[in-house]
């Protein structure tokens, strides 16, 4: 796949045959490998948008899934993020 011009395809196309790829396909050889030494010094990017504050009823469990994951105590932004990336994943571009 590394022959692939993908600046003659389409969003579309470039989408699909990126959803299509096995991990097999994909080219690391010029991706350095991410060690624990990136994650100890990694930093979280926040989000430049402002959250409008709203409350929303959601079962207990779930909140409490979301608390075991998150990182500290940012259980919302996590719930935040799962949101928002369903939201892209469902809406056609």
């Amino acid at each position: 796949m590394s022959n692939t011009n993908f600046s003659d395809m389409s969003k579309e196309e470039r989408q699909t045959m990126l959803w299509k790829m096995s991990d097999e396909d994909i080219d690391f050889s010029d991706i350095p490998e991410i060690d624990e030494n990136f994650f100890k010094t990694a930093k979280r990017v926040e989000h430049p948008h402002k959250s409008k504050t709203d409350t929303v009823r959601i079962k207990s469990d779930l909140i409490n899934w979301f608390k075991n994951h998150a990182q500290k105590d940012n259980y919302e932004v996590l719930i935040n993020d799962v949101l928002e990336n369903y939201i892209q994943h469902q809406t056609p571009n």
